[in-house]
């Protein structure tokens, strides 16, 4: 009788293990995992915010595509984008600082 109860002990002890080392594992996995949905979180995240900044930078160029031949449009590029001025306008330049 000793003998067997020697051997179930031994058998109890090595599924007590394996299950040990199935437990840690999947502890370990689900770690990893919330850690990878975290980061993905994070980059949705930022790709959600990058998307809204284009989407209102696409709104404005719609914008000045729609007004490209209106007169005040076309001024006003030609006064800040290129320094254009108008015909008696006189220009004054800051040396200061």
């Amino acid at each position: 009788m000793k003998v067997r109860r020697i051997r179930r002990t031994g058998l109890y002890i090595a599924t007590a293990l394996i299950l040990s080392v199935l437990i840690v594992y999947a502890l370990v996995s689900l770690s990893d995992i919330n850690n990878r949905i975290a980061e993905a979180e994070s980059v949705r995240s930022d790709l959600s915010a990058q998307v809204q900044s284009l989407v209102v930078q696409n709104a404005a160029l719609d914008y000045q595509i729609q007004h490209s031949e209106d007169m005040d449009m076309i001024e006003r590029v030609a006064w800040t984008k290129l320094g254009l001025i108008q015909p008696g306008e006189i220009v004054y330049y800051d040396i200061g600082d």
